[in-house]
């Protein structure tokens, strides 16, 4: 067991034969800003001819939703398949995050979904295989996906449309090397104890070629990871699970803080907490944690402001993060050509931030347990600021009145676009100021990125928006 768990860390396999890490093979790929076989220059006439296509999304009352209806009593929004996802209500019963006796709407989906990146060497180089996939929801509608991200319900066809592309390298064991194969927490705030299956699969077929797929270098995806809405919420948690090892690289371009980012991500970078002090501290965080909540039908969401009419569920005092809506989407490169769904409207711009600092000459981020409502196992790590719209917190302003010289990475995402209509965050890395205590209260705690990315291995224990921090910070060289 404890060579096990020494391998994971690692990020290699017991008895993998001798040969570069899985962790340096993934660094070279990291490095690799272009590709001779697959350059940016032709990814970028591909994906606009990509986002080129035709799209519609509207706005729909919720008695036009076809196939989906009010359950009588309950108020819940169901799928008449009884599949898919439902809209409840989710009532909190004491904590400290949410108000006791607050209920508010909330995304029910038992099902596991799958995200999936396929890789291959090109060049002896690790490129990903990365999907134009249109999502009801995205700001620009068409945005880079996994291989595969698809939900059980998706993939067994309930909806009658067309199979999954490439989901025989993700189901069928030997198809392919798993590198990569963990179950992550998604947004608790909007989801009931959300799962995904996060993978990494290696293979040495000739992939058959489609229009909607397109080979990446990690270090192609480092750069496109500093545009505004070109890689995906799925894309970005499942790169946050690949394995890193960056002891001694120093590619071009990295240098000053971007060198120190480098060297944070790297097992040599000495930590002010040692791993096991950190897991077990958030060990002792989940313990004390006094948060509790429960299922209620939605119609029970009205005792606390939330009010529904025709075509939408919401706050009218601005009190809630969001409202619920219905939609009518047409896209013709998905396994269905057209359908209606519920979608979550979020009322602003969520805020993910992390401060950094060096500690005796280290890159550390300064990372909270934090429990959002519908998290499954207490709170997890997540960045040192986490805001949906309208909400405020400890160190908000320092990190949004940072003089520019201080801010590292400012760049908005979408949110998963497949539940959230144009849900949008700004993350950001921000260099504390000189005099910024290195003491902080109790649910704080520093962390090297080397750290930060060996405990999102083991899952379950560093929260969606902490992994998209991790996944855009190489960008920062």
């Amino acid at each position: 067991m404890e060579e096990l768990s020494h391998a994971l860390l690692a990020g290699r396999s017991p008895g993998d034969a001798p040969g570069p890490s899985l962790g340096r093979r993934f660094m070279l790929s990291l490095a690799a800003e272009d590709s001779p076989h697959f350059p940016l220059s032709g990814f970028h006439t591909w994906y606009a001819e990509r986002c080129a296509r035709r799209f519609k999304v509207s706005r729909i009352p919720f008695d036009a939703l076809e196939q989906w209806y009010s359950e009588p009593g309950s108020g819940n929004l169901r799928h008449r398949t009884g599949r898919f996802f439902s809209i409840e209500g989710l009532r909190a019963e004491d904590g400290d995050r949410v108000t006791a006796g607050d209920a508010r709407p909330i995304i029910v989906q038992p099902e596991i979904g799958t995200l999936g990146l396929l890789v291959r060497e090109f060049g002896g180089v690790l490129h990903f295989l990365m999907q134009a996939k249109m999502e009801p929801g995205n700001i620009n509608t068409v945005q880079l996906s996994p291989t595969v991200q698809a939900t059980r319900s998706n993939y067994t066809r309930a909806h009658g449309g067309s199979v999954v592309r490439h989901l025989e390298y993700f189901a069928r064991p030997g198809r392919a090397d798993v590198l990569v194969d963990l179950l992550q927490s998604e947004h608790g705030s909007y989801f009931l104890h959300k799962r995904n299956r996060h993978m990494v699969v290696e293979t040495t077929e000739d992939v058959p070629p489609h229009g909607d797929f397109h080979w990446l270098t990690l270090g192609q995806l480092r750069l496109l990871m500093r545009r505004e809405h070109v890689v995906n919420m799925d894309s970005r948690t499942v790169l946050s699970c690949v394995p890193i090892d960056s002891a001694g690289f120093a590619p071009a371009g990295a240098a000053g803080f971007g060198a120190a980012v480098l060297h944070s991500l790297s097992p040599a970078a000495r930590p002010r907490h040692t791993l096991a002090e950190l897991t077990r501290w958030l060990t002792d965080m989940r313990a004390g944690a006094p948060g509790s909540v429960r299922r209620v039908p939605l119609r029970d969401t009205e005792r606390a402001g939330w009010v529904r009419t025709a075509d939408a569920i919401a706050r009218p005092d601005g009190g809630g993060a969001f409202a619920v809506i219905g939609a009518r989407v047409e896209a013709d490169n998905r396994e269905v050509t057209s359908w209606s769904q519920p979608l979550l409207e979020p009322t602003g711009t969520a805020v993910h931030a992390f401060l950094a600092t060096r500690l005796d000459g280290v890159l550390h981020v300064l990372v909270q347990a934090y429990e959002e409502a519908g998290s499954l196992n207490g709170p997890e790590l997540a960045p040192t600021v986490q805001c949906l719209p309208g909400e405020r917190s400890r160190y908000l302003d320092e990190v949004v009145s940072a003089p520019a010289s201080r801010v590292h990475y400012d760049v908005l995402q979408s949110e998963e676009g497949g539940r959230f209509h144009r849900a949008e965050s700004r993350n950001l890395l921000v260099e504390a100021p000189e005099g910024f205590p290195v003491e902080q209260p109790p649910e704080y705690r520093w962390a090297t990125l080397d750290q930060l990315a060996r405990i999102t291995r083991f899952g379950h224990h560093v929260n969606i928006q902490a992994r998209t921090l991790l996944a855009c910070l190489p960008s920062t060289w």
